[in-house]
């Protein structure tokens, strides 16, 4: 029986399985839809990840994806191909990128039905969603067990890491929860449910086969698991995503080209990247995960936690060149929370990309950190007598990666202001170097260095930033509004105002920002002045002994609105959730600004 508390590796668990033991058990992945605001430009890497380790052991996996749909506001049908263009694309979606709306429910049961009747009866049904996707999951979950009854119904991802076994309140639909990294995890999931299928569930129980991870039945007889998830020992081993089982869908759309054809990053993305050049096809993948750091905003479960480990520079190289080569593409996003830990593997690529780039001249772009692109450290010699406050490391990251064919980095620097970057856990390595000033502004060294040498390896670098965290007054605020004018100022040094050049490089510079906002399994939602918040405008309870919010209908309702990180939160009585040290009535206006593109006129308030 499952024990709370307890925790077994499923690698231990699949280790244990014999050739044959998952082989033919029929696996549909679901993915969830994102934001509507933005076009769908991330193929679900999740599900397709699964699906390849499915395969290695027999299973038949199918993945419906409900992201890629991008529909006419005005026409609520699902039963043609008259909708769509030559290739298969959305009309609504290839004349106005961005434009549409995501299939109703019913639509999405029509269409999860058809691959029912093309795959047959499935033994394993698993969602994959972020904590964003609580009411696309409850709703399908009620459809799912009415047209699936006997279908094991789980769900993964970021949700279920962070919720586990709570979710069974919110979605009692639920067979199975599974949190953090789920490459062998899948497999046992797969495996319990092939035989519950074959025997039934009170035989499957009475075997013994399904533990550890079985929990109990409920009175109606449905068995409940709280699967561990766990890093398989090497993630060389592990397959590449299978992109071709999102290749057409069952109407004969190409999902995946929905996806190949929209920028990853860019202007025409839609989110808070920015980019002097564009992209014609591009798709990502991974190539770390987990991250050592410890943001207090930051939610790591879904990709590894703190727990950091890579692929070699090899294998990544080699994914690289099998995708850009398959799908002709000119851009590969690797979106790891940190890809520039280990600047040993960044040197490797070099030789691994060498022949790729010669034979496809793809470009790539990927995440890390400003301290990590400047790599510099504190001048020993200094000493308070003037000169150099940082010393150059001799090695430096970004020109290896620049070499290596990278051509964009997305750094998430959040704010300008020192005293903001200590409360958000990011001031250690950041601030070592001191702060320089500019037009009465108060700047990390460590940033403006970590623009500039990036810049100079000949790399674009994106900076993301973040308004109304917790103790952020309005001069805060107007420091990292600073910054962001002083970096446009660099980017456009040298070029005369009227010229492409000078446009490309203006336009290049971020000027968007998410709302801070408190998810739950962060340090910051138990900030005790966001507890405080949460407590007097949703009504969150928190648990005196741990800490944890308790999950009761309050936090159902908080968590139901956190579906797009830009959007500020309301209470039940139309106010605004606002952590900072700003008045609502300030932060609103200064959130405006920004909403309109007239981010400079917070300088002005």
């Amino acid at each position: 029986m499952h024990t709370r508390g307890s925790y077994t590796h499923p690698g231990a668990v699949v280790s244990q399985l014999s050739p044959g033991d998952v082989e033919g058990a029929r696996v549909m992945l679901i993915n969830m839809p994102l934001r509507e605001s933005a076009p769908p430009n991330v193929a679900p890497l999740g599900p397709a990840l699964l699906a390849a380790r499915l395969r290695q052991f027999g299973a038949i996996p199918v993945i419906v994806d409900l992201n890629a749909y991008r529909l006419p506001t005005s026409d609520l049908r699902l039963t043609t191909h008259e909708q769509f263009d030559p290739v298969g694309q959305p009309l609504a979606y290839a004349k106005s990128p961005g434009a549409g709306r995501h299939l109703s429910l019913a639509e999405a049961e029509a269409l999860i039905a058809k691959y029912l009747d093309r795959h047959g009866d499935q033994d394993l049904i698993a969602f994959s969603g972020l904590i964003t996707t609580l009411r696309w999951q409850e709703n399908l979950a009620r459809v799912i067990r009415s047209i699936q009854p006997r279908a094991i119904l789980a769900t993964g991802n970021g949700l279920a890491t962070e919720f586990r076994e709570d979710l069974f309140r919110w979605i009692p639909e639920l067979n199975a929860v599974c949190h953090s990294e789920g490459d062998d995890a899948i497999l046992k999931m797969a495996y319990d449910a092939k035989l519950i299928r074959a025997v039934g569930v009170k035989a499957a129980v009475l075997s013994g086969k399904l533990e550890p991870y079985f929990m109990e039945c409920t009175a109606d007889g449905q068995p409940r698991f709280a699967y561990h998830g766990g890093r398989p020992d090497d993630l060389d081993s592990l397959p590449f995503p299978a992109w071709d089982l999102m290749e057409e869908d069952v109407d004969g759309v190409r999902v995946l080209e929905t996806y190949l054809r929209n920028p990853i990053w860019g202007g025409g993305s839609r989110n808070s990247s920015a980019a002097p050049f564009s992209m014609a096809r591009s798709l990502s993948t991974v190539s770390s995960r987990g991250c050592p750091f410890d943001c207090k905003f930051c939610f790591r479960g879904a990709q590894g936690e703190r727990n950091y480990g890579v692929r070699s520079a090899e294998n990544l190289a080699q994914e690289i060149a099998l995708f850009s080569e398959k799908y002709k593409l000119d851009f590969m996003g690797i979106t790891d929370d940190n890809f520039m830990v280990v600047p040993r593997r960044i040197q490797n690529l070099v030789p691994a990309m060498q022949d790729v780039l010669e034979r496809t001249g793809v470009r790539w772009g990927t995440h890390g950190r400003l301290d990590e692109a400047a790599d510099i450290r504190p001048n020993p010699a200094r000493n308070g007598h003037g000169g150099p406050v940082y010393v150059r490391n001799a090695i430096s990251r970004v020109d290896l990666m620049a070499k290596a064919g990278c051509a964009y980095i997305g750094f998430g620097a959040e704010s300008a202001s020192p005293r903001i970057l200590e409360a958000m856990g990011k001031g250690g390595f950041i601030l070592s170097n001191g702060t320089q000033r500019w037009q009465g502004h108060e700047f990390p060294v460590t940033m403006m260095e970590g623009v500039k040498r990036t810049r100079e390896a000949g790399i674009h670098g994106n900076c993301t930033w973040i308004m109304g965290y917790p103790g952020e007054t309005l001069e805060d605020l107007k420091n990292t509004v600073a910054f962001i004018q002083w970096q446009e100022e660099f980017y456009t040094a040298g070029a005369a105002t009227d010229s492409p050049e000078h446009y490309a490089a203006r336009r290049a510079v971020n000027k968007s920002m998410f709302t801070a906002t408190a998810y739950p399994g962060t340090e910051m939602f138990g900030d005790p002045d966001v507890k405080r918040v949460l407590q007097e405008e949703f009504g969150v309870q928190f648990d005196p002994e741990s800490g944890r919010p308790v999950p009761n209908e309050s936090l159902h309702e908080y968590v139901l609105q956190l579906d797009d990180a830009t959007k500020v939160l309301f209470n039940r009585d139309g106010r605004p959730l606002n952590y900072s040290a700003m008045p609502p009535e300030v932060f609103m206006e200064a959130r405006s600004y920004v909403d309109r593109g007239e981010i400079f006129r917070i300088l002005e308030m």
